[in-house]
């Protein structure tokens, strides 16, 4: 059986809970919904949920370590499973795209996202497909990092929802068609905005 792991970063903790910074948490909880699981275990240092379609397992990860170290998790998880880079795919918040949009990405640069950087070092490549999830850029004269640490706003919420819709079916149709054809899929919606 076709193996997938699909981690969603964020940070543990109530106070993080419903910040930009865990938007990767909410979508991997969504998808854990959309397979009918209800909780995960304790394992690889997150939590851990798994399940079965379509031939294909799914490894839901929420690495616990904090973001900058989300490579401990990903790394224990991707080699205990033996998953390859291919179907590693890794749900984070993008401040270069706009608050609605999704986009897939294989590979390149980590654009100061410590995250993704401690994954690519502990999986020792960055080729790991990414699902990017637009959260906007900062107002002018708030930093990135308190930017991402702050909830979304009511006027966000809504978008938040549909993104959490959006991002599961992009996810599943990646393991169905492939990154080529999930991404014409993806990026030929629009994104969706703030109403």
């Amino acid at each position: 059986m076709e193996r997938w792991l699909i981690v969603g970063l964020g940070n543990p903790g109530k106070k993080y809970e419903s910040t930009r910074h865990n938007v990767g948490f909410m979508l991997v909880d969504a998808l854990a919904e959309r397979l009918g699981l209800v909780t995960g275990r304790q394992a690889f240092q997150g939590v851990l949920a798994q399940a079965d379609r379509g031939g294909k397992h799914f490894s839901l990860l929420k690495p616990h370590t904090f973001m900058n170290l989300s490579g401990q998790s990903v790394g224990e998880a991707a080699r205990y499973y033996k998953i390859p880079l291919e179907r590693v795919v890794v749900v984070h918040d993008e401040l270069d795209l706009p608050l609605g949009a999704l986009r897939f990405k294989r590979g390149g640069g980590y654009a100061g996202h410590n995250g993704l950087r401690s994954i690519g070092d502990h999986l020792q490549s960055p080729d790991f497909i990414r699902l990017r999830v637009g959260v906007g850029r900062p107002p002018p004269g708030l930093s990135g990092a308190n930017y991402v640490l702050a909830p979304f706003t009511r006027g966000e919420s809504h978008c938040v929802q549909e993104v959490r819709v959006r991002g599961v079916e992009a996810v599943l149709h990646l393991a169905d068609v492939g990154l080529p054809k999930a991404t014409n899929i993806l990026h030929a919606l629009p994104h969706l905005g703030v109403e």
